[in-house]
């Protein structure tokens, strides 16, 4: 398994209503990208830096998710190119339906 962090930052008084509205907006293309096991959006008000943590079944499937088309809709739509992280996944803890899987070798 392999975890994307991706952020970026969203415009000055961005309020927390208001990114939830942008994500809900985006959430149904998420529902059929291959490869794809679960997204959580993520908004710092804070900061105002928003993104996503996505968990993947392979690395070529987050790849191939994260292709040019979809870092050009991310930056026309935020205004700002992407930055994503990726990170080995090898053991997951979730404590929703009580399991801890490790990563098929």
């Amino acid at each position: 398994m392999i975890t994307a962090i991706v952020n970026f930052p969203l415009d000055t008084g961005t309020t927390t209503e208001q990114a939830k509205a942008l994500f809900e907006q985006s959430a149904p293309r998420y529902r059929s990208v291959d490869g794809l096991v679960r997204k959580y959006y993520l908004f710092n008000p804070d900061t105002l830096i928003a993104g996503g943590c996505y968990l993947f079944e392979t690395r070529a499937a987050a790849d191939a998710a994260f292709n040019d088309e979809w870092r050009a809709l991310i930056a026309d739509r935020y205004g700002a190119a992407p930055d994503i992280r990726f990170f080995d996944t090898p053991v997951i803890v979730d404590n929703s339906i009580g399991n801890v899987a490790t990563a098929a070798e």
